[in-house]
């Protein structure tokens, strides 16, 4: 009997490969979250050191000036910090979005895995089948001859 093959082999080779895109995809972004969130936290340590800089050069003294810049930057660095987890958010939402995509393909290429297994599983039986009539096939013949004789 020939060879198993399975119709929609280049289907799934194809559905494969977009999934392996996808994930390809999926990693990036979320390498790009976690050195967002790296961004961040580097962000709010600055931030926190120059409030302990602030706080402690108030305690020694300084000049109106300098308070000023201190607190510009203060404020500075916080919408800045606001801005960067915005585009965090931003991040996290493309990173959901493409896990969903990875989730479905997935789906799709399972459940051509699945009819995949059906398929050769019946293949097996049929030619379990034809290989049992062949030796009934074969015995009765040789049964046969023997009983000619």
């Amino acid at each position: 009997m020939k060879k198993f093959s399975f119709p929609l082999d280049t289907v799934l080779n194809y559905k494969d490969q977009a999934l392996d895109n996808l994930k390809s995809e999926h990693a990036q972004i979320i390498a790009l979250v976690e050195q967002q969130e790296q961004k961040i936290r580097s962000l709010t340590e600055q931030r926190k050191a120059a409030c302990v800089r602030f706080q402690e050069e108030t305690h020694c003294g300084m000049t109106v000036n300098v308070m000023r810049e201190y607190e510009c930057y203060i404020t500075y660095m916080q919408q800045k910090i606001l801005l960067e987890e915005a585009t965090l958010k931003k991040l996290r939402k493309k990173e959901e979005l493409k896990r969903n995509e990875v989730v479905e393909a997935r789906k799709e290429k399972a459940s051509i895995e699945k009819l995949k297994e059906k398929k050769l599983v019946q293949y097996n039986k049929q030619v379990l089948r034809s290989e049992e009539l062949f030796i009934e096939e074969f015995v009765s013949n040789k049964m046969s001859v023997q009983a000619s004789r």
